[in-house]
């Protein structure tokens, strides 16, 4: 029978870095992964795939709607929508080899299988060809992740009701997509098919699209996603989902009152996600879940079994990658003995639409009871964005009223995805909008735009507007 030091079950971002710090800190450690491929969801069915192929979609839109402002012409441009998913397949394969190669260098123990807790030091292991095999451990990290949710009435089939895993291995370009969703996935990938060339349908039954950011960037963004042709239909509640020969007939209400039928090839499923519990044997355990069952943690990460953590979307909160990831750090390092902390105002949120949206700290909703001063400036006033064509959003900045000390920073435009970690890092030092309006920006950047927001929230006058 094998003991090892730390068991990490899942091998996520969340997950197969955790593993990674366990060794690194001389721990022992095993890793187990139910599917074929290491990586979770974020590599195989998640961020990596939806981002290669927005990557693949932006450069189509653009060579097809904007090259030719360049002098750049093409006679016959076309999208091989296979060449394209073959591409994504082979940048997946690349980085799962990736952290195989980790896994190797790290000695880290792996095994493709399923976990069973029997007790509190024991997993049994269902390996992927049929052998069990039994394990000793001092401590287990549960990183299993989380799964897309089905509407009691609608039942992913993978063909014409479809989720955020079925849309990403296509074959073909949906003449109409509907999204039942406007969060953060649905967003992304109606922005993805509608750049390609699908008719894209939004239905949201909150007022605001990705309603959990800063109001000014939903609006925003929702008005430019209009323009590019995305159709929306907000505060609306689907009643019913029907399949009718090659079609599917989506029954909705406005505001609980008006009805509406829509009718597409493919209706995408983005109504959320749902925590991977059940079948671990967290019963034999007596571990606590909540209603939804996510695992119930304290400010350790610790389970009510004291040498068992969970961490990432099995725990529930924000379901990003970067978050899971910071808590694997955190929970190898509380092994250990080190002093960690994850301070989770200061974990930015991004969406990769194009223009790019990120946040990160409080929006205007969440200071309502606070006095605060808001610093908002356009990204068409920059010199970058009128030179590259890429006008659209603004950066807002938002302060104490009487200490000046950033509360909050949201973007929406060229590049914000790798701009937003500035604001984090002023943040983590605690820095006021003063600070960041005296700082020395390189000419032309988008992050300018930065230093302008600044300025105007310290109460000075930008100077370019």
């Amino acid at each position: 029978m094998n003991y090892y030091d730390v068991v990490v079950i899942g091998s996520g971002p969340g997950g197969y870095i955790s593993a990674i710090r366990c060794s690194q800190l001389g721990f022992n450690t095993a890793i187990i992964e139910k599917y074929k491929d290491f990586g979770g969801t974020c590599l195989n069915v998640g961020c990596i795939p939806s981002k290669t192929l927005l990557s693949s979609a932006e450069n189509y839109h653009q060579a097809k709607n904007r090259f030719s402002n360049h002098g750049i012409k093409f006679d016959n441009l076309l999208l091989d929508i296979t060449k394209m998913m073959n591409r994504k397949k082979n940048i997946i394969n690349n980085i799962c080899e990736g952290i195989k190669y980790l896994f190797i260098k790290y000695n880290i123990k792996t095994y493709l299988g399923t976990a069973i807790f029997k007790d509190k030091n024991t997993i049994s292991i269902s390996i992927l060809d049929s052998n069990i095999e039994i394990i000793k451990f001092t401590y287990a990290i549960i990183a299993t992740g989380s799964k897309p949710m089905e509407l009691p009435f609608a039942k992913i089939d993978g063909n014409k009701i479809i989720s955020s895993t079925n849309i990403l291995s296509l074959n073909y370009i949906p003449k109409k997509l509907s999204i039942i969703g406007g969060g953060v996935i649905g967003i992304e990938l109606g922005s993805l098919y509608n750049k390609i060339g699908s008719d894209v349908t939004i239905i949201e039954s909150e007022k605001n699209i990705i309603s959990n950011l800063d109001l000014d960037l939903s609006k925003e963004l929702e008005n430019i996603l209009k323009k590019n042709g995305i159709k929306f239909y907000l505060s609306t509640k689907v009643e019913s989902i029907d399949l009718i020969k090659d079609n599917v007939k989506i029954n909705a209400k406005i505001n609980k009152n008006d009805e509406i039928n829509i009718i597409c090839d493919c209706c995408l499923l983005s109504i959320g996600r749902i925590p991977y519990t059940n079948n671990l044997g967290l019963e034999n355990l007596g571990i606590k879940k909540d209603k939804k069952g996510f695992i119930l943690v304290n400010n350790k990460l610790q389970t009510n079994i004291e040498n068992i953590y969970a961490i990432g979307d099995v725990i529930g909160g924000l379901m990003l990658a970067h978050k899971a990831e910071k808590e694997g750090i955190f929970v190898s390092d509380k092994i250990y003995g080190y002093k960690n902390m994850i301070n989770y105002n200061l974990i930015p949120s991004v969406i990769y639409t194009n223009p790019e949206v990120a946040s990160v700290g409080k929006s205007e909703k969440e200071l309502k009871d606070r006095k605060y001063k808001i610093g908002k400036f356009p990204i068409k006033a920059l010199g970058r964005a009128i030179s590259s064509g890429e006008i659209h959003g603004f950066v807002k900045i938002l302060s104490d009223e009487l200490t000046d000390e950033i509360l909050g920073i949201h973007m929406i435009g060229p590049r914000v995805s790798d701009i937003i970690i500035e604001a984090v890092l002023a943040m983590e030092l605690k820095a006021s909008s003063e600070d960041l309006s005296l700082i020395s920006y390189a000419h032309p950047t988008f992050t300018e735009a930065v230093k302008e927001a600044a300025l105007i929230a310290t109460g000075n006058q930008p100077i370019h507007i």
